[in-house]
């Protein structure tokens, strides 16, 4: 799904393929030979892969996929009956811990951001044809159906009471597709880590995290698509990002967008003014110490615009993150832009 800044799909470069031996010793008894094992599948509407080291080779395909289906139970609006749905329908639903760590997370992120992320925009992303269903027409909306929506949309209107989620207003929905991804992701490392695994890398949907080492004992790498000077054309050149304890996530208008007339609209909806995303930005890459971070993050960072995002973060270290934009100069040309922190680690 990624064009140019691609992390996973096409451009992931994972050292250690295959069943590599490495003795890594986390402790006096952990001495047996480590093997690189990994698992993949389909969840959350996209594919993941796992890779870890381990003396036991035996699949956790099975327990990984149960770990999917308990998140979308919570969380996704996929399936029927699930936490989110609930709430949507009736504006009240008691959480279980995966959905009170992403709404807190995500309210959290609301105020940080000055509103740039807010997961009710539910109605915003169904009015613009992004939602579950699809449309049959995908267009810009009437100015005044933005405009009478625009009302239901603001994380004010949600209430937390103990384990309890309702909302002060009817009519308000939430959708945490931005968010919830990131989240998966550090669920199954933090699995991985019960089971005595210390180097690891998830992958869901291009969104990632690490820890440790690969199966010739370096950092887990991810290969990132860069533009090469003064493209027009969308040809990429490889680079790579060496993951350290830390997640990396993606926000673009590649992935889900329709273009109406000289204009490409992403499924990424500004909250504040109800727009679909079409700026001149491509793709933001977000590194930080988790992916739910990186993926909480990515989503206001792209709509800020790129003076804008890399000035906040530098105004905002307490966060811990850093960042890469790949987007269209005045000139037509693709270029990039990125924080200190990002530029020092890229290869």
């Amino acid at each position: 799904m990624r064009r140019i800044l691609m992390l996973a799909a096409c451009s992931l470069f994972l050292y250690g393929k295959g069943f590599a031996m490495l003795r890594v010793c986390h402790n006096v008894s952990d001495s047996l030979p480590l093997r690189l094992v990994a698992c993949e599948g389909k969840a959350q509407g996209t594919y993941y892969i796992v890779k870890y080291l381990s003396a036991d080779t035996a699949s956790l395909q099975r327990q990984v996929d149960s770990v999917f289906r308990v998140i979308d139970h919570s969380l996704s609006l996929y399936q029927p009956g699930s936490l989110i749905n609930q709430f949507n329908a009736i504006g009240r639903v008691v959480m279980d811990e995966h959905m009170a760590t992403v709404i807190q997370k995500s309210v959290e992120t609301n105020r940080a951001t000055g509103g740039l992320f807010d997961i009710t925009v539910k109605p915003l992303v169904y009015l613009w044809g992004f939602g579950v269903k699809k449309p049959s027409f995908r267009g810009v909306p009437p100015a005044d159906s933005i405009k009478a929506t625009m009302p239901y949309i603001g994380s004010r209107y949600l209430r937390v009471s103990g384990k309890t989620l309702t909302t002060a207003k009817q009519g308000v929905q939430i959708d945490c597709n931005g968010i919830a991804q990131g989240y998966t992701v550090d669920v199954i490392g933090k699995f991985l880590e019960t089971k005595g695994i210390h180097n690891y890398l998830v992958d869901v949907g291009g969104e990632l995290c690490a820890r440790g080492f690969n199966a010739q004992h370096q950092r887990w790498s991810v290969g990132i698509e860069r533009p090469s000077k003064g493209d027009t054309t969308y040809e990429p050149v490889p680079g790579i990002v060496r993951l350290a304890e830390e997640g990396i996530a993606t926000s673009g208008n590649y992935r889900r967008f329709f273009d109406q007339g000289k204009t490409r609209y992403a499924h990424t909806i500004h909250p504040l003014t109800g727009e679909a995303l079409h700026n001149n930005i491509i793709s933001v890459t977000v590194l930080a110490k988790d992916c739910f971070t990186a993926d909480a993050f990515d989503n206001p960072l792209i709509l800020m615009g790129v003076q804008q995002g890399i000035s906040w973060i530098e105004s905002h270290p307490q966060y811990g993150l850093s960042a890469l934009y790949i987007f269209r100069a005045d000139d037509g040309t693709i270029q990039e832009a990125f924080t200190k922190g990002f530029e020092k680690r890229l290869e």
